[in-house]
Protein backbone atom coordinates (compact mmCIF):
# COMPACT_ATOMS: atom_id res chain seq x y z
CA UNK A 1 0.00 0.00 0.00
CA UNK A 2 1.53 3.56 -0.87
CA UNK A 3 2.29 5.76 1.84
CA UNK A 4 1.92 9.83 0.46
CA UNK A 5 5.30 11.59 1.98
CA UNK A 6 4.83 15.68 1.94
CA UNK A 7 7.36 17.05 -0.60
CA UNK A 8 10.57 18.56 0.80
CA UNK A 9 10.03 17.10 4.24
CA UNK A 10 13.65 16.69 5.05
CA UNK A 11 14.16 20.44 4.60
CA UNK A 12 14.78 22.66 7.39
CA UNK A 13 11.45 24.74 6.71
CA UNK A 14 9.56 21.43 7.35
CA UNK A 15 6.21 22.14 8.84
CA UNK A 16 5.57 21.07 12.43
CA UNK A 17 3.14 20.30 14.60
CA UNK A 18 2.75 18.39 18.14
CA UNK A 19 1.15 15.24 17.95
CA UNK A 20 -0.94 15.63 20.36
CA UNK A 21 -2.99 18.42 18.52
CA UNK A 22 -4.15 15.78 15.79
CA UNK A 23 -5.55 13.25 18.59
CA UNK A 24 -7.42 16.66 19.67
CA UNK A 25 -8.75 16.76 16.51
CA UNK A 26 -9.41 13.22 16.20
CA UNK A 27 -11.35 12.77 19.31
CA UNK A 28 -13.43 15.63 18.46
CA UNK A 29 -14.42 14.10 14.92
CA UNK A 30 -15.06 11.35 16.09
CA UNK A 31 -17.28 12.76 19.08
CA UNK A 32 -19.02 14.58 16.39
CA UNK A 33 -19.88 11.10 14.56
CA UNK A 34 -20.63 8.76 17.66
CA UNK A 35 -22.47 10.14 20.41
CA UNK A 36 -21.36 6.68 22.68
CA UNK A 37 -17.98 8.39 22.76
CA UNK A 38 -17.38 10.08 26.18
CA UNK A 39 -13.73 11.85 27.12
CA UNK A 40 -12.17 11.86 30.48
CA UNK A 41 -9.09 13.87 31.77
CA UNK A 42 -7.27 13.98 35.00
CA UNK A 43 -6.38 17.75 35.21
CA UNK A 44 -4.68 18.27 31.77
CA UNK A 45 -7.12 18.84 29.74
CA UNK A 46 -5.81 21.40 27.40
CA UNK A 47 -2.63 19.60 27.77
CA UNK A 48 -3.52 16.90 25.86
CA UNK A 49 -5.57 18.93 24.03
CA UNK A 50 -8.87 17.36 25.19
CA UNK A 51 -10.49 20.37 25.26
CA UNK A 52 -12.04 20.60 21.95
CA UNK A 53 -13.77 17.73 22.96
CA UNK A 54 -14.94 18.93 25.85
CA UNK A 55 -15.91 22.39 24.21
CA UNK A 56 -17.78 20.52 21.31
CA UNK A 57 -19.47 18.07 24.02
CA UNK A 58 -19.61 19.64 27.72
CA UNK A 59 -22.04 17.17 28.50
CA UNK A 60 -19.62 13.77 27.30
CA UNK A 61 -16.63 15.18 29.15
CA UNK A 62 -15.47 14.09 32.97
CA UNK A 63 -12.85 15.96 34.82
CA UNK A 64 -11.94 13.59 37.64
CA UNK A 65 -8.84 15.49 38.90
CA UNK A 66 -5.62 14.17 39.46
CA UNK A 67 -7.34 10.78 40.15
CA UNK A 68 -5.13 8.47 37.34
CA UNK A 69 -6.67 4.97 39.06
CA UNK A 70 -9.98 6.59 39.23
CA UNK A 71 -9.92 8.21 35.32
CA UNK A 72 -9.86 4.19 34.48
CA UNK A 73 -11.99 2.58 37.15
CA UNK A 74 -15.06 5.16 35.70
CA UNK A 75 -13.99 5.00 32.25
CA UNK A 76 -14.09 0.79 32.44
CA UNK A 77 -17.49 1.39 34.27
CA UNK A 78 -18.80 3.54 31.89
CA UNK A 79 -17.59 1.21 29.07
CA UNK A 80 -19.57 -1.29 30.34
CA UNK A 81 -22.75 0.69 30.23
CA UNK A 82 -21.72 0.94 26.36
CA UNK A 83 -19.87 4.09 26.25
CA UNK A 84 -16.46 4.12 24.32
CA UNK A 85 -14.93 6.13 27.05
CA UNK A 86 -10.89 7.90 26.04
CA UNK A 87 -8.99 8.68 28.68
CA UNK A 88 -6.02 11.56 29.08
CA UNK A 89 -3.03 12.33 31.27
CA UNK A 90 0.55 12.53 30.79
CA UNK A 91 1.94 9.15 30.35
CA UNK A 92 3.96 9.09 32.92
CA UNK A 93 0.95 8.93 35.42
CA UNK A 94 -1.60 6.88 33.10
CA UNK A 95 -0.52 4.38 32.50
CA UNK A 96 2.14 4.94 34.61
CA UNK A 97 0.53 5.24 38.17
CA UNK A 98 -2.64 3.45 36.88
CA UNK A 99 -1.36 0.21 35.34
CA UNK A 100 -2.76 -2.40 37.59
CA UNK A 101 -6.58 -0.48 37.06
CA UNK A 102 -5.69 -0.72 32.95
CA UNK A 103 -5.03 -4.04 33.60
CA UNK A 104 -8.01 -5.38 35.52
CA UNK A 105 -10.58 -3.11 34.89
CA UNK A 106 -10.29 -2.65 31.20
CA UNK A 107 -8.09 -5.36 30.00
CA UNK A 108 -9.11 -8.55 31.70
CA UNK A 109 -12.50 -7.60 31.17
CA UNK A 110 -12.16 -6.27 27.80
CA UNK A 111 -13.58 -3.12 27.76
CA UNK A 112 -12.78 -0.63 24.86
CA UNK A 113 -11.23 1.77 27.34
CA UNK A 114 -8.47 4.04 25.08
CA UNK A 115 -5.56 5.29 27.42
CA UNK A 116 -4.34 8.34 25.84
CA UNK A 117 -0.95 9.16 27.21
CA UNK A 118 0.48 12.21 26.26
CA UNK A 119 4.33 14.40 26.50
CA UNK A 120 6.13 10.47 26.44
CA UNK A 121 9.45 10.05 25.84
CA UNK A 122 12.52 12.48 26.27
CA UNK A 123 11.54 15.44 24.58
CA UNK A 124 9.19 16.33 27.40
CA UNK A 125 12.05 18.55 28.08
CA UNK A 126 12.60 20.53 31.08
CA UNK A 127 10.05 19.01 32.76
CA UNK A 128 12.65 16.11 33.51
CA UNK A 129 12.76 12.43 34.23
CA UNK A 130 10.19 12.38 36.42
CA UNK A 131 7.80 12.94 33.64
CA UNK A 132 9.71 11.76 30.56
CA UNK A 133 7.39 8.52 30.36
CA UNK A 134 9.91 5.87 28.79
CA UNK A 135 8.78 2.53 29.75
CA UNK A 136 5.00 2.89 28.83
CA UNK A 137 5.28 0.62 25.24
CA UNK A 138 7.00 -2.16 27.31
CA UNK A 139 4.45 -1.73 30.35
CA UNK A 140 1.64 -1.38 27.62
CA UNK A 141 2.12 -4.20 24.97
CA UNK A 142 2.48 -6.96 27.73
CA UNK A 143 -1.30 -6.35 28.58
CA UNK A 144 -3.65 -9.13 26.60
CA UNK A 145 -6.01 -7.66 24.28
CA UNK A 146 -4.04 -4.20 24.21
CA UNK A 147 -3.16 -2.36 21.07
CA UNK A 148 -0.19 0.15 20.76
CA UNK A 149 0.19 2.80 18.61
CA UNK A 150 2.82 5.45 18.55
CA UNK A 151 1.76 7.88 15.44
CA UNK A 152 4.28 9.56 13.84
CA UNK A 153 3.12 12.91 13.41
CA UNK A 154 0.16 15.00 13.94
CA UNK A 155 -1.55 14.02 10.82
CA UNK A 156 -1.64 10.25 11.33
CA UNK A 157 -2.57 10.73 15.03
CA UNK A 158 -5.50 12.54 14.05
CA UNK A 159 -6.53 9.32 12.51
CA UNK A 160 -5.64 6.58 14.57
CA UNK A 161 -7.51 8.54 17.56
CA UNK A 162 -10.99 7.81 15.08
CA UNK A 163 -9.21 4.12 14.40
CA UNK A 164 -8.76 3.13 18.01
CA UNK A 165 -12.81 4.75 18.42
CA UNK A 166 -13.98 2.23 16.09
CA UNK A 167 -11.97 -0.84 17.39
CA UNK A 168 -13.58 -2.36 20.17
CA UNK A 169 -10.26 -3.13 22.20
CA UNK A 170 -8.96 -1.41 25.29
CA UNK A 171 -6.10 0.60 23.04
CA UNK A 172 -3.08 2.70 23.93
CA UNK A 173 -2.30 5.66 21.99
CA UNK A 174 1.08 6.99 22.68
CA UNK A 175 1.57 11.01 21.95
CA UNK A 176 4.80 13.66 22.08
CA UNK A 177 4.59 16.80 23.81
CA UNK A 178 6.87 19.19 21.14
CA UNK A 179 6.12 19.84 17.67
CA UNK A 180 7.58 17.24 15.67
CA UNK A 181 8.00 17.29 11.50
CA UNK A 182 4.40 16.42 9.39
CA UNK A 183 5.97 13.78 7.04
CA UNK A 184 2.41 12.17 6.15
CA UNK A 185 -0.25 13.57 4.22
CA UNK A 186 -4.26 13.36 4.46
CA UNK A 187 -3.79 10.70 1.58
CA UNK A 188 -1.39 8.79 3.55
CA UNK A 189 -3.32 5.44 4.60
CA UNK A 190 -3.42 4.44 8.69
CA UNK A 191 -4.87 0.97 9.54
CA UNK A 192 -4.46 -0.27 13.05
CA UNK A 193 -1.74 -3.68 12.58
CA UNK A 194 -0.09 -1.69 9.23
CA UNK A 195 3.70 -0.71 8.70
CA UNK A 196 4.38 1.52 5.88
CA UNK A 197 7.53 1.35 3.78
CA UNK A 198 8.34 4.91 3.24
CA UNK A 199 11.97 4.16 1.47
CA UNK A 200 13.18 1.30 -0.21
CA UNK A 201 16.46 -0.28 0.23
CA UNK A 202 18.86 -3.10 0.16
CA UNK A 203 21.57 -2.95 2.88
CA UNK A 204 19.72 -2.66 6.41
CA UNK A 205 15.97 -2.21 7.21
CA UNK A 206 15.27 0.70 9.68
CA UNK A 207 12.16 0.15 11.50
CA UNK A 208 10.91 3.42 13.51
CA UNK A 209 7.45 4.00 15.84
CA UNK A 210 6.32 7.51 16.74
CA UNK A 211 8.10 10.48 15.74
CA UNK A 212 11.21 8.54 15.21
CA UNK A 213 10.25 7.45 11.63
CA UNK A 214 11.24 11.22 10.61
CA UNK A 215 14.31 10.79 12.19
CA UNK A 216 15.49 7.59 10.21
CA UNK A 217 14.38 9.54 7.04
CA UNK A 218 16.94 11.82 7.93
CA UNK A 219 19.43 9.19 8.84
CA UNK A 220 18.54 7.08 5.59
CA UNK A 221 19.61 10.37 3.26
CA UNK A 222 23.04 11.05 5.11
CA UNK A 223 23.92 7.04 4.78
CA UNK A 224 23.28 7.64 1.26
CA UNK A 225 24.77 10.42 0.51
CA UNK A 226 28.33 9.91 2.44
CA UNK A 227 28.52 6.62 3.05
CA UNK A 228 26.74 4.30 0.05
CA UNK A 229 24.17 2.55 2.06
CA UNK A 230 20.80 2.28 0.74
CA UNK A 231 18.31 1.82 3.71
CA UNK A 232 15.12 1.35 3.91
CA UNK A 233 12.78 2.66 6.03
CA UNK A 234 9.47 1.24 7.57
CA UNK A 235 7.32 2.88 9.87
CA UNK A 236 5.69 0.83 12.43
CA UNK A 237 2.78 3.12 13.93
CA UNK A 238 1.41 -0.18 15.62
CA UNK A 239 3.52 -1.80 18.11
CA UNK A 240 0.92 -4.42 18.48
CA UNK A 241 -0.39 -5.76 16.39
CA UNK A 242 3.15 -6.23 14.59
CA UNK A 243 2.63 -6.19 10.66
CA UNK A 244 4.89 -9.24 11.03
CA UNK A 245 4.15 -9.56 7.12
CA UNK A 246 5.74 -6.16 6.09
CA UNK A 247 8.90 -6.58 8.59
CA UNK A 248 10.21 -10.35 7.69
CA UNK A 249 9.81 -9.10 3.93
CA UNK A 250 11.74 -5.69 4.24
CA UNK A 251 14.19 -7.81 6.59
CA UNK A 252 14.39 -10.35 4.12
CA UNK A 253 15.31 -8.05 1.51
CA UNK A 254 17.84 -5.94 3.59
CA UNK A 255 19.54 -8.73 6.00
CA UNK A 256 20.00 -6.58 8.78
CA UNK A 257 17.63 -4.56 11.00
CA UNK A 258 17.74 -1.45 12.92
CA UNK A 259 14.89 -0.51 15.23
CA UNK A 260 14.47 3.12 16.86
CA UNK A 261 12.11 4.50 19.71
CA UNK A 262 11.87 7.28 22.16
CA UNK A 263 11.51 4.83 24.40
CA UNK A 264 13.46 2.13 26.68
CA UNK A 265 14.73 -0.08 24.42
CA UNK A 266 14.33 -3.40 27.10
CA UNK A 267 10.60 -4.63 26.36
CA UNK A 268 9.98 -1.87 24.11
CA UNK A 269 9.10 -1.49 20.08
CA UNK A 270 12.91 -2.82 19.44
CA UNK A 271 12.29 -5.97 22.22
CA UNK A 272 8.77 -6.22 19.57
CA UNK A 273 10.87 -6.31 16.35
CA UNK A 274 13.25 -8.91 18.03
CA UNK A 275 11.32 -11.29 19.58
CA UNK A 276 9.71 -11.71 16.07
CA UNK A 277 13.77 -12.15 14.00
CA UNK A 278 14.68 -14.61 16.84
CA UNK A 279 11.78 -17.13 16.20
CA UNK A 280 10.71 -16.66 12.52
CA UNK A 281 14.25 -14.59 10.94
CA UNK A 282 17.06 -15.21 13.34
CA UNK A 283 19.91 -12.30 12.00
CA UNK A 284 21.93 -9.13 13.28
CA UNK A 285 19.32 -6.54 15.00
CA UNK A 286 20.76 -2.76 16.47
CA UNK A 287 17.72 -1.64 18.79
CA UNK A 288 18.34 2.56 19.32
CA UNK A 289 16.75 4.23 22.12
CA UNK A 290 17.09 4.78 26.11
CA UNK A 291 19.47 2.34 27.13
CA UNK A 292 18.95 1.46 30.61
CA UNK A 293 18.73 4.84 31.97
CA UNK A 294 16.30 7.64 33.01
CA UNK A 295 16.19 11.09 31.55
CA UNK A 296 17.54 14.56 31.95
CA UNK A 297 16.10 18.03 32.04
CA UNK A 298 17.08 19.90 28.81
CA UNK A 299 15.55 21.41 25.75
CA UNK A 300 13.77 18.75 23.71
CA UNK A 301 16.35 19.31 20.51
CA UNK A 302 19.00 19.04 23.13
CA UNK A 303 18.31 16.19 24.37
CA UNK A 304 17.37 14.07 21.47
CA UNK A 305 20.94 14.83 20.33
CA UNK A 306 22.57 14.33 23.93
CA UNK A 307 20.91 10.51 24.09
CA UNK A 308 21.57 10.01 20.30
CA UNK A 309 18.09 10.19 18.83
CA UNK A 310 18.92 12.57 16.04
CA UNK A 311 18.96 11.13 12.21
CA UNK A 312 22.77 12.82 12.61
CA UNK A 313 23.57 10.96 15.36
CA UNK A 314 21.71 7.58 14.59
CA UNK A 315 23.12 7.91 11.69
CA UNK A 316 26.67 7.10 13.23
CA UNK A 317 25.62 3.98 14.79
CA UNK A 318 23.82 2.50 11.74
CA UNK A 319 27.18 2.88 9.60
CA UNK A 320 29.06 0.64 12.83
CA UNK A 321 26.42 -1.83 12.57
CA UNK A 322 26.15 -2.13 9.07
CA UNK A 323 30.36 -2.35 8.64
CA UNK A 324 30.66 -4.64 11.55
CA UNK A 325 27.60 -6.99 11.02
CA UNK A 326 26.66 -9.85 8.28
CA UNK A 327 24.35 -9.40 6.13
CA UNK A 328 21.59 -12.12 6.45
CA UNK A 329 20.53 -14.20 3.22
CA UNK A 330 17.77 -16.84 3.82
Amino acid sequence: MQFYLRDNILNDDVEKEPIRAGFGRGLKAAGDKDENIVALCADLTESTQMHLFKNAHPNRFIETGIAEQNLVTVAAGLARTGKIPFTSSYAAFSPGRNWEQIRTTACLNEMPVKIIGSHAGISVGPDGATHQMLEDIALMRVLPHMVVIAPGDSIEAEKATQAIAENNSPSYLRLARDKTPIFSTEKSPFEIGKAYVLRKGHDVALFGTGAMTYELLRAAQILADNFAIEAEVVHVPTIKPLDTETLLESARRCGRVVTAEEAQIAGGFGSAVAELLSEQLPMPLKRLGMNDRFGESGQPAQLMDHFGLTGEKMAKQIVQFVQNSYQYHQ
